[in-house]
């Protein structure tokens, strides 16, 4: 089995298709290895955004919690796709809790480290966020059918 580096897989990923190259190592000096079991929290509502996912393999459940009741989930997520946009967004606290539903590897990219660099680049800043608001208007749709789902059969 061939060894993947940070660089090739991000480089890979559609998220970052596009890219410039010089941004692209920008973003990798960010990046870490990650991995959770399954029923682990990778991050959970109200505590500090400070880091965004590109998942690698497994499934990850975005869910909110409401009170006396079971958590909602908004959308299971599964390998290639991104999580995590709060980072981005001051003050910077998680609106949802994700949590792995089956063995998670992930890369966690630092939103601090990101921040900082996109303050001094904007044009990186504007490339990370137009690819952002594209994951922002999905998770919107997705929390709007589920809430038809949870309140439309009453």
């Amino acid at each position: 089995m061939a060894i993947e580096t940070l660089e090739k897989l991000l480089a890979e990923h559609p998220f970052f298709k596009g890219l410039k190259k010089e941004y692209l190592e920008l973003i990798i000096g960010c990046a870490r290895n990650v991995f959770y079991k399954p029923g682990e929290f990778i991050f959970r509502e109200g505590e500090e955004a400070n880091e965004f996912y590109v998942i690698r393999d497994g499934k990850v459940s975005l869910e909110f919690s409401s009170p006396g009741k079971e958590p909602i989930v908004i959308q299971t997520l599964e390998d290639g796709e991104v999580l995590g946009w709060s980072w981005l967004v001051p003050p910077y606290y998680w609106h949802f809790s994700a949590r792995a539903v089956e063995p998670t590897r992930a890369i966690a990219l630092d939103g601090k480290c990101l921040r900082t660099k996109c303050e001094e680049d904007h044009n990186l800043g504007y490339e990370l966020l137009k690819r952002f608001v594209t994951i922002v208007e999905q998770r919107l749709q997705a929390t709007r059918i589920q809430l038809l789902d949870l309140y439309g059969s009453q």
